[in-house]
Order: structure tokens, then sequence, then C-alpha cells
């Protein structure tokens, strides 16, 4: 069965929003998501995310426009650890398993559902395939994650990075409720979309 989401951010950070159209799989994420913003320049991007088994990133599509134009990325990964982005090798990014998206509240998503941190204890570091937005540039980024509580709807967990810390909330299936100063979950989500729903049909300092 798969999972339908449809959730949308207000993020500080950017002066913007994001919108993601999420679906959840046996282990897996595909999502496609919209966001724009004003700092540090006025500009839009689109999203698609691909995971693999167990939430690995396989493939991130993105283009971002602002006034210095257009630009796009194709972030693939092979499952063991590799990535190539348009077809080039990224041997500084071997071993990392996730994609994050720089002011993107989706993508903190995956390495918390595959090692359950929204709901039982447990602290782990990564190594993610960061992408700046708006440049789309690329760089290995070194984060810890730990699981603070447990919620009535899902679980805190700290993000740390660096000298950057923040405790997120996480809704039951792993998405970002509030990143305190950086964003914040804002539509209800209609009939059809919320968790459990059913669907046919086949996400450094200051990151998100």
């Amino acid at each position: 069965m798969v999972t339908s989401r449809t959730v949308t951010w207000e993020v500080f950070e950017s002066r913007g929003y994001e919108t993601a159209w999420a679906e959840f799989g046996e282990g897996s994420l595909r999502a496609r998501g919209r966001a724009v913003g004003v700092a540090p320049e006025p500009y839009w991007i689109s999203y698609e995310l691909e995971t693999g088994d167990d939430f690995v990133t396989r493939r991130l599509a993105v283009t971002a426009e602002s006034g210095s134009g257009t630009r796009t990325l194709d972030l693939a990964h092979d499952g063991h650890g590799r990535w190539a982005a348009d077809g080039q090798p990224l041997p500084e990014l071997d071993g990392a398993l996730d994609c994050d998206l720089g002011l993107c509240p989706l993508t903190n998503a995956m390495p918390v559902l595959r090692h359950g941190l929204h709901r039982a204890p447990g602290e782990r570091e990564f190594v993610m395939a960061w992408v700046s937005v708006p440049e789309l540039s690329l760089r290995p980024s070194s984060q810890t994650y730990t699981h603070l509580e447990r919620t009535d709807t899902g679980g805190r967990v700290r993000f740390a990075s660096g000298d950057f810390r923040s405790d997120l909330l996480f809704d039951e299936d792993g998405l970002v409720v509030d990143y305190p100063s950086l964003a914040r979950r804002l539509t209800a989500e209609g009939p059809g979309s919320g968790s459990g729903s059913g669907s046919g049909s086949g996400s450094g300092s200051g990151q998100v």
C-alpha cells in the first residue's frame, strides 16, 4: 500500500514556502516539491526525489531559477555509496546514503525513517550529499540525529551539524512539523491526503 501526503512549510531562512507531494511505500519514498524564496535572492525551485529500499536516496533532480539564470542538477546514487551529478562521478561523496536539499524540510525524513529516530532512542552520524539552494552546488555534510522524546503524534529529534543545533519535531510518518528558526508546517491536510490514507499511484549550519 502507498500512503500519500501533501504538506506545506513556511521556510523562515528563505522567507518563502515549500509544498511537497510525497508517497511512502514499504521502506521507500517518492516525492516532488515546489519552493519559492527571496533569500539569499528571489528564486524558485522544483525537485523530484526517489529512494530505494530502506529510504536510501537513488535520485534527486532539481531545477532552480533566479536572477542569475536557470540551473539544473541530476544527482544519482547507485545504492552502494557512490554518487554522480549529471553523469560525472563524485568521489568526495562516497559512502553517503542520503541527499540533503538545502532549505527543504522533506529531506530530513530519510535518515530519521531509516533508523526510527522519531520513535525510539538512538543517535546516528551521517554524511550527506548536501545541495545548496539556489546555487545547486554539492558538498559532503557531516550530520548527527539524536532521538530526544516520543510525542503523542511522533517524536522530537536533535539535528546537529558543526556548531549548529536544532530540536526538530516529526510526525508519525517521519515528516518535519517544526524546525525551530528554519521551517514550520502550515497546512492542515484534507481528506485522502493524511497519514494512513491509501493511494494506488505510484524528499551544515542552518541546513534544512
